[in-house]
């Protein structure tokens, strides 16, 4: 008769919850790697040749500060910082009609919905805030407006730099200043 298999004791971190080779991904490695059960676990795992890459992490401090500077996602994902930057892109739908779309503006505490009614009554179009392509917000305006924008945007919202506008034209980014 065959052996039954006996199942693997997970040990898992006291502070992020996640198990100890996994506890580089987590929320806390700063507070994990502190963690005395957490780096017994991982010290026998690179004893037993499993999680070389994560068990040493965890043990190890050369790489804490790069760990620190770098905002991770579950799953070891590197989130980016995005540019601040306001892009105003001109499209053409059938012959002579167009959409200017305005994408950006939330990243400087702009509230979409309130600048989208403001376009609206500037230049007495339709607005709409709508998801984009990549699953952003942007917000659509009926119209091209791309000749007074800048100056709209800079005066109603000071937060906005004009530096920090920027044209999307011929599928090159070209700076509005």
């Amino acid at each position: 008769m065959a052996e039954k298999p006996q199942p693997v004791r997970v040990v898992y971190c006291g502070v992020c919850g996640l198990p100890a080779e996994y506890c580089e991904f987590g929320p806390d490695f700063a507070k994990c790697k502190d963690d005395k059960e957490v780096e017994k676990a991982a010290e026998k795992l690179q004893a037993v040749g499993i999680g070389g890459g994560a068990g040493g992490d965890v043990s190890g401090g050369a790489s804490t500060s790069k760990q620190e500077e770098v905002k991770r996602l579950p799953g070891g994902k590197i989130k980016k910082k995005e540019k601040q930057e306001v892009v105003i892109e001109k499209i053409v739908r059938n012959k002579r009609k167009c959409v200017t779309v305005v994408k950006g503006l939330d990243l400087f505490g702009v509230k979409l919905s309130d600048a989208s009614k403001k376009l609206g009554k500037k230049f007495a179009t339709g607005a709409s805030v709508v998801k984009g392509p990549t699953e952003k917000e942007q917000i659509d305006v009926q119209g091209d407006i791309s000749y007074d924008i800048v100056e709209f945007i800079t005066d109603t919202w000071p937060d906005v730099p004009e530096s920090a506008i920027f044209f999307i034209e011929d599928g090159r980014k070209v700076a509005a200043a």
